[in-house]
């Protein structure tokens, strides 16, 4: 790809990844309010998302939106590439948290990078921060990790590799495969290593459960798991300040509080 003269690249629009609330609308910032009313172009990774964080936010698009998920991530690209060239704007936001992060974006900010056109971002949540923070594990060093492999062989060999390394690991998982990932954790990292599942972050029914990989393995193994988890595994040689299995919740602390309600499910960053 050839990157465009100065001439052009100051005719060429911005790309702008807006990071958007993975959990409730009420956490979106003003500036994120604005940039959705004033876009003209938006990709969206979910458009019935971006929708409902506008109708929650009380502000109407004007923008063409394009549906921008994994699956056409690829042949989407070179389109909004040509949009941003021929001087539009585009927003780019995902279900949940920052683009890019476990979710499209890359590919645009690749290309558009390479074309010389402007990158910038709209700071803001981020679940694998988030659950950093509230874990209680050490935050000087960690490694983002994604979801495991799906392939059994593939996890084992991606487990076997993390099991040695000294910096928290953070993790997502789907709930029903939850019991499954923790007990192929302790059997990789050790029973007794410290780990943090964090579901449905920020929302009403937030939970942070706090234990080994063995014991948390035994808790999700006994029920059905709903929500999105993010899921941080402390290094090796590395524990908690405070030690022991412990939970809370966030339905006790939201009782009887008022606001928009929490959106539709969703992943990502």
């Amino acid at each position: 790809m050839l990157s465009m003269t100065g001439r052009e690249q100051e005719r060429a629009g911005v790309l702008t990844l807006a990071a958007v609330p993975i959990g409730r609308a009420e956490d979106a910032s003003p500036r994120l309010a604005a940039e959705l009313t004033r876009a003209t172009v938006i990709a969206a990774e979910d458009t019935r998302r971006v929708r409902w964080l506008a109708a929650s936010l009380n502000i109407t698009l004007r923008a063409r939106i394009v549906s921008y998920y994994d699956a056409v991530e690829a042949r989407r690209t070179p389109g909004l590439l040509s949009d941003l060239q021929a001087g539009q704007d585009v927003l780019l936001v995902t279900d949940a948290g920052t683009p890019g992060i476990s979710d499209p974006g890359y590919r645009l900010v690749a290309a558009a990078a390479a074309a010389g056109i402007r990158v910038t971002a709209l700071p803001g949540p981020s679940a694998v921060t988030t659950a950093l923070a509230v874990s209680g594990l050490p935050t000087d060093r960690f490694s983002f990790e994604g979801f495991p492999p799906r392939r059994p062989g593939e996890r084992q060999r991606r487990f076997a590799e993390l099991a040695g390394d000294h910096r928290t690991q953070v993790y997502f998982e789907s709930g029903r495969r939850l019991a499954s990932t923790l007990s192929e954790l302790a059997a990789s990292h050790g029973e007794d290593r410290q780990a943090v599942v964090c579901r449905e972050l920020t929302k009403t029914h937030e939970e942070i459960r706090r234990g080994t990989l063995a014991g948390l393995a035994a808790w999700a193994g006994s029920g059905a798991v709903r929500g999105e988890i993010t899921l941080v595994v402390a290094g090796l040689g590395r524990r908690s300040r405070t030690r022991g299995t412990a939970r809370s919740t966030g339905a006790a602390r939201s009782a009887g509080t008022t606001g928009t309600a929490d959106g539709p499910p969703h992943g990502g960053g």
